[in-house]
Parts: C-alpha cells; sequence; structure tokens
C-alpha cells in the first residue's frame, strides 16, 4: 500500500521496532508518519516521493534534506533542526527526532530571527559542496519584470537595465556559504521548550543568510501564507538576525538587504507554489490575469514587494533607477486594480 510505513530491517534494528504509526499532513513530494517505537519513544519518518517529478528529482531532494539536517546537527546548544536518527537510502526513507511543538505564540519572531541567523551561521567556505548552491534570480527574470512594466505602459527609466545586471551579479551565491533552509515558512519552523528548530530542508542551499533574513521584509516569498511586518518588529528581528550572526561568526553580515529584497521581487517563480515554478513566466501573466497561492492573489504579493523595494532603495545610488520604476509600477497596478487589499499583518500567521 502506498501509505504503509516504510521500516526495514536496517531500521528496525538502528532505531527500533515500531508498534504504532500515523500518517500526518504533508506536501504531494513526501509522506510522513509519527511513529511510537516499542520502548514508547516517537519518532518521525519522512519518505520523500516523486510527487510527479521524475525520480532523479526525488533523489536530489532526500539528498539535500539528509545533508542539509546533517549540518545543522552541528549547531552548538539548543538545536535547530530535528536530528537525523537513521536513514534508507534506497527507499528515500529519513527517520527523525519527534519534536514537541509548543504551538502558538503571539510573539513569534524573535525566536525564530535568532534560530534563523544560528542556523546560517553553522557553516563557512570548508563546506563547498556539501549543498547546491543558492539559485537566485537570472537574467531572464529581469527581463520579464521590464516586460512586465512596458506591458503596463509604465516608463522604464534608461538606468534600470545596468541596475539588474549589477544586481545579479552581486547575488552571485558563490563567495558566500551560509546553510540556507531553502523554505522557512511558517509550518516549518517548531517552536520547542529549548527554541524554534526548522524542519523540511528539501530545499537546503548554500548562499547568503541576506536572501532569507529579506523574508521578514518581502513578504515570506516562498509561502502560502504571505505576511507583512513593519515597523518596530521588523526592527526588532533584523536587530536580533544580525547581534546573533555577529556573536557567532564575529563579524557583520555581509551584503545589502535591499538587493536580496529586489532579487525576490524580480523572480516570477516566487509568486506561485513549487509546483507551478519554472512552467511559464509568471510575471508575463500579472499584466492579464490575477491568481491566487493560499489567500493572497499574485498581484498583491507583487505590490507588497514592489513598495517594500521602492522604500528601501530610495536613498541608494546603486538600485535608485529600481526604486523609482518599483514605485511607478505599484501606482498602476494599484491604478488598474483598486481593490487589491494590503498583506495581511504577521500577528495572523497560521498555527498547524
Amino acid at each position: 500500500m502506498l501509505n504503509r510505513l516504510p521500516f526495514n530491517e536496517a531500521l528496525r534494528s538502528t532505531v527500533g521496532i515500531p508498534k504504532w504509526s500515523k500518517l500526518l499532513d504533508s506536501s504531494p513530494r513526501s509522506r510522513v508518519w509519527r511513529v511510537r517505537l516499542a520502548d514508547r519513544s516517537l519518532v518521525i519518518v519522512k519518505q520523500i516521493t516523486d510527487g510527479g517529478d521524475a525520480g532523479a528529482d526525488a533523489d536530489m531532494r532526500f539528498a539535500r534534506e539528509v545533508a542539509g539536517l546533517r549540518l545543522a546537527g552541528r549547531a552548538i546548544g539548543p538545536a535547530v533542526a530535528p536530528a537525523v536518527l537513521a536513514t534508507d537510502l534506497p527507499a528515500r526513507v529519513m527517520v527523525l527526532e519527534h519534536l514537541d511543538d509548543l504551538g502558538k505564540t503571539d510573539d513569534w519572531m524573535p525566536g525564530y530571527a535568532e534560530s534563523l541567523a544560528r542556523l546560517h551561521a553553522l557553516t563557512g567556505p570548508a563546506d563547498a559542496g556539501a549543498l547546491p548552491a543558492w539559485s537566485g534570480p537570472t537574467a531572464a527574470d529581469a527581463e520579464s519584470f521590464l516586460a512586465l512594466a512596458r506591458a503596463l505602459d509604465v516608463p522604464v527609466p534608461s538606468a534600470v537595465l545596468d541596475e539588474l545586471t549589477a544586481l545579479l551579479d552581486r547575488l552571485d551565491p558563490t563567495p558566500h556559504h551560509a546553510l540556507l533552509h531553502g523554505d522557512p515558512c511558517p509550518g516549518n519552523d517548531l517552536r520547542t521548550t529549548d527554541g524554534v528548530r526548522f524542519v523540511d530542508f528539501e530545499r537546503a542551499s548554500l548562499g547568503n543568510g541576506l536572501v532569507e533574513l529579506a523574508y521578514f521584509r518581502i513578504g515570506f516569498p516562498t509561502c502560502w501564507c504571505a505576511m507583512s511586518v513593519t515597523a518596530a518588529p521588523l526592527a526588532e528581528v533584523e536587530d536580533i538576525y544580525r547581534t546573533t550572526w555577529r556573536g557567532l561568526t564575529g563579524g557583520d553580515v555581509p551584503g545589502d538587504l535591499a538587493d536580496a529584497c529586489a532579487g525576490w521581487l524580480i523572480q516570477g517563480d516566487a509568486l506561485v507554489e513549487r509546483a507551478h515554478r519554472g512552467t511559464v513566466d509568471q510575471l508575463a501573466r500579472v499584466s492579464t490575469e490575477d491568481f491566487e497561492w493560499g489567500y493572497i492573489s499574485a498581484r498583491e504579493r507583487l505590490v507588497h514587494r514592489l513598495g517594500v523595494v521602492a522604500d528601501m532603495t530610495r536613498d541608494q545610488d546603486h538600485l535608485h533607477a529600481v526604486g523609482r520604476l518599483s514605485s511607478t509600477l505599484a501606482g498602476r497596478l494599484l491604478e488598474c486594480w483598486p481593490r487589491l487589499r494590503p498583506l495581511p499583518a504577521h500577528d495572523t500567521r497560521p498555527w498547524y
């Protein structure tokens, strides 16, 4: 049966004998069980599945998750991810430490920011090749962004193309080796008695931690539940992240947060869920149709991101023209579709 617990003799001899299991909700790309062993301890069993993809992709996702979790296991002090207890490579099965999630809290972001910084700081240049490099925006993304402006009759300042070309160079992950989760969204962060731990490392990579710190400003771009964080809460979590990073590494976070936010802005695939990424030019769709992911529409996500980039680049030289274009384009979207809603506030985040 498809949902039968995949627990072979090697796992039984390593971890213990399963006595009870419950299939949990998960994405179509995996199956996850909570399992009680004969000694009454609990573990999580996760099997990476094809999910409509070629087997090679499933193998890659399994390898990335296991590698990411094992790198995360380096944390000294409170853990930032569940421990890997055993694996079955042919079946793409991992047995993980069971975590007791404390559930809902109003003040969830400080612990998230601290654990995110601790996760990012666990790797360095010596780990190059342990995971794929982060995959950011491309020249095709930049051109799609400019094409959207033209489709909406928004003039494109002459300096924008040069600024976007330079942006892509600055976002090159090669010089950076932070351990990136890949999808640090609500539901993938569990509150435990000793801090936040992240789960679901299928998209783990190495790159600049700012691309995930940017989630707070840019509206959680890989998440169905986009949210807005502003004012004092935003300043607090960014300060926690930077202070934690500095304490662990001895230096400031490299790079420019505005660059990271602009990178998310021009990626059309960050408007849709993973199953639809890489299929069509999502930014090209925005001028003719709106489409929802979760309860937020693509145009609503885009207006938020445009506003963020416009605000962050107003006094910058290297993205000044991009910022002016972003401000004008946000205004045009709201002029054409005045019923677009702002993103919900961070205190509306869903809990699982």
